[in-house]
């Protein structure tokens, strides 16, 4: 099968689903990574590209190092603004990622979910919708959505639709391939009992686990699946 992950930030990409892709990968499955925003100069009263040239280079070489670690086939990073992404066109986005569907005609696309406090994951993800649209004679199959810890889990009740996963991928063969991507990760993680850190995130992976009865899973949200 082709695979399609498409994620707002680099290490979106493993924290959502990073079992799942080292999964595909393992069973001879063809996995491409595109990665949407620079992820980093949210960090700046504005967007100063030039005061946080190292760190970008850094990031993007630590995406690099992920995808080796997973096995990916192909990594494409764009330079959409970190965490203002609202302020692009949707239309913009849109046809970034229906470019990457024409090119790697995946059958199944892994992206956030609708309900993240994350702008940018919010925008990704209805980018994604639009441009996953079944028209016919597409070569997508299933579109699912994921979890991002330290931001799906962050918005309040009510305030958007609740991630409640009704589709799990056994990752136990490929846990330690997760967690060995997200070391790559070093400068985005952050000590225990934070979300975003590694013990934390193997807790929940366990925990998605432990709930289908299995060592560890990635959980989604299945938002279309075409059985023919």
């Amino acid at each position: 099968m082709n695979v399609l992950i498409v994620a707002a930030h680099p290490d979106d990409e493993v924290l959502g689903c990073g079992g799942t892709i080292a999964k595909h990968i393992r069973e001879g499955d063809r996995v491409h990574v595109l990665i949407l925003a620079e992820g980093a100069t949210s960090r700046d009263l504005t967007r100063d590209r030039a005061q946080r040239k190292t760190e970008l280079s850094a990031l993007a070489q630590a995406a690099h190092q992920a995808s080796e670690i997973l096995g990916v086939t192909s990594l494409t990073l764009h330079d959409f603004p970190d965490n203002r992404m609202d302020r692009c066109d949707l239309l913009d986005i849109i046809k970034v990622i229906e470019g990457a569907i024409a090119q790697h005609q995946p059958n199944i696309i892994y992206t956030h979910h609708i309900g993240d406090l994350n702008i940018d994951h919010r925008h990704t993800c209805e980018a994604v919708v639009t441009a996953a649209r079944p028209l016919p004679n597409s070569c997508i199959k299933t579109l699912l959505f994921f979890e991002v810890p330290s931001s799906t889990e962050w918005q309040t009740p009510h305030s958007a639709p609740a991630f409640s996963p009704n589709w799990f991928v056994n990752i136990s063969d490929t846990l330690n391939a997760k967690l060995r991507a997200l070391e790559a990760y070093q400068s985005e993680m952050r000590p225990y009992p934070h979300p975003r850190s590694v013990i934390a995130i193997e807790h929940l992976v366990r925990w998605r686990g432990s709930s289908i009865g299995v060592e560890a899973a990635e959980a989604f949200i299945v938002g279309r699946n075409i059985v023919r």
